[in-house]
């Protein structure tokens, strides 16, 4: 007779990781004992951690962390490629954030994490036409983590927000994969039209502190944005921009600058 196929869970390196680095942090330090048991050593799997932290953090009196968990459990049964998602989310941060040291930090500390997953969740809502739900879930993730994702953007993989503070992508906002953007980015729109108005993210791009998109405009593939950059106009591949409004300055400096984080314009004197 065959053997059955494990589960994801059984052979999931990612969650078998963060589980091990959990082990050692409570031997580090026991106090912390208590946190790391709920948020993680508890569950049997990612989506479970997942489940738990989220609704722990947007839970209110308005609407308790009892209900949270049950909807984002029912989220994650239904639709795997949410936790699909977030391990990539999880990777792209641990690989890029040099102060990301273990695999369990984003899920217990990083609000960019917590954050983008928050998102992840109230999308889902939105595309079911669950729609106040998905508001409320969005005005949660806003107040506790300073992110302001409309749940109606569309949002791709890989995607790593550092220290994500002030951040706002707005509704018909298109971010692909693998990007990575660092604290009070604007994807925003020019006016109060009711149409697409946001801007269109490619893969691979690298978004600067205080970068402000706005208006419907295409950023090509594994592009960069400098910070505190005003982008106003169509962004060619592989291209640096930088300045208010922003110009092209230069090439991209590499295949993948969203992974390569390097934000220093080099300049020929």
């Amino acid at each position: 007779m065959p053997h059955p196929r494990p589960s994801l869970t059984e052979i999931d390196p990612v969650w078998h990781r963060i589980c091990d680095e959990a082990e050692i942090a409570i031997a580090d330090e026991p106090l912390m004992g208590g946190l790391i048991h709920a948020g993680i050593l508890h569950h049997k799997s990612l989506e479970g951690a997942l489940a738990y932290r989220i609704s722990m953090k947007l839970g209110s009196p308005e609407m308790s962390e009892q209900i949270l968990r049950e909807i984002a459990d029912d989220a994650y049964v239904q639709s795997p490629e949410l936790v699909a998602a977030a391990r990539a989310d999880l990777v792209a941060t641990y690989d890029r954030d040099p102060a990301c040291h273990r695999f369990m930090k984003p899920l217990l500390f990083f609000k960019g994490f917590q954050a983008v997953q928050s998102y992840r969740l109230a999308h889902w809502l939105y595309q079911r036409d669950r729609k106040d739900l998905a508001y409320f879930i969005q005005m949660r993730t806003s107040e506790m983590f300073g992110v302001d994702i409309h749940p109606a953007a569309k949002i791709g993989q890989g995607i790593m927000i550092d220290h994500a503070h002030s951040i706002v992508v707005g509704e018909t906002a298109v971010v692909g994969d693998n990007v990575s953007m660092l604290h009070s980015v604007t994807l925003g729109g020019t006016g109060k039209e009711d149409d697409d108005r946001h801007p269109k993210i490619g893969n691979g791009v690298l978004i600067g502190a205080g970068a402000h998109v706005l208006g419907n405009i295409k950023i090509g593939n594994c592009s960069r944005i400098a910070a505190g950059s005003v982008v106003l106009e169509e962004v060619p591949p592989m291209k640096t921009v930088a300045g208010v409004p922003a110009k092209i300055v230069g090439e991209a400096g590499c295949s993948q600058p969203s992974i390569s984080m390097d934000q220093i314009l080099k300049t020929v004197m």
